[in-house]
């Protein structure tokens, strides 16, 4: 997303307060590191700002949307024996069918998963991991945590990458370290770009750190307790909880004078 601000000296006042708030008198109990967790995040926000951000806006300027399709479509594809993995290991076995239905065709007929025909023909993108399957098998959440480099996470989310990392079909691709490195830097440019849309409301807000985790543990949790809908409409979702991260984090501002 590309946009041009002009900014007077009054509202770049405003922004740097917003950029600059303190953390809220009254302590989360959901993020008992809070302090720990902001200086992670500044420092996550500093470098996503100096090189993730730029390359991300200059990846959409650059390719046609067709192409940023076809690779979305790519990593989505290669990550889905995951998803199936944990349908199997939460017994949700007509689910784990309808997803590997979608593997299967999307593979094949989408060409390695450049193309979505599945959706097309019914078999819905299925969201899973393992941090959902150890929600289901009883395991608490624990506390929030910002990961470098990694972002906003909880406890439980945060010991389930470190198994799926290792299981992930991408680290099976090619046989060298220079296809890996190469497929991950993709991956990675392609998962900055999909949250493109989402800066400018996170620039905007008034505590940008409250307001993340916010839309994270609600997301989770909406997730983890069987919530998401039908059709899975992800970005539907997503935008009613970031609606609802919005309202949290309104009431937690101060009042103005």
């Amino acid at each position: 997303m590309q946009t041009t601000l002009r900014v007077t000296a009054a509202s770049f006042l405003l922004l740097a307060l917003f950029g600059c708030a303190a953390p809220p008198a009254k302590k989360d109990p959901r993020d008992p590191w809070e302090r720990m967790n902001r200086t992670t995040y500044k420092f996550n926000d500093k470098v996503d700002k100096a090189v993730l951000r730029p390359l991300a806006r200059g990846y959409q300027k650059v390719t046609p949307g067709f192409f940023r399709t076809g690779v979305s479509n790519f990593f989505d594809n290669l990550e889905y024996p995951l998803v199936i993995v944990n349908d199997l290991l939460q017994a949700k076995f007509t689910t784990a069918g309808k997803d590997t239905g979608r593997l299967l065709m999307n593979s094949t007929l989408g060409i390695g998963g450049l193309l979505d025909p599945a959706s097309s023909a019914g078999l819905q993108k299925n969201i899973n991991d393992l941090g959902l399957t150890l929600a289901q098998w009883g395991a608490g959440k624990g506390p929030y945590v910002v990961i470098p480099f990694l972002g906003p996470s909880d406890v439980r989310d945060g010991l389930a990458r470190i198994p799926s990392s290792y299981g992930s079909p991408m680290n099976y691709i090619g046989d060298g370290w220079k296809t890996h490195y190469s497929l991950w830097a993709v991956s990675l440019l392609d998962a900055r770009y999909r949250l493109l849309s989402l800066d400018a409301t996170l620039d905007s807000a008034y505590d940008p750190y409250l307001f993340l985790k916010n839309a994270y543990l609600q997301r989770r949790d909406f997730l983890a307790n069987g919530g998401q809908s039908p059709n899975n409409s992800n970005e539907s979702d997503a935008d009613k909880l970031l609606d609802e991260a919005t309202k949290e984090e309104n009431e937690s501002a101060p009042p103005p004078k």
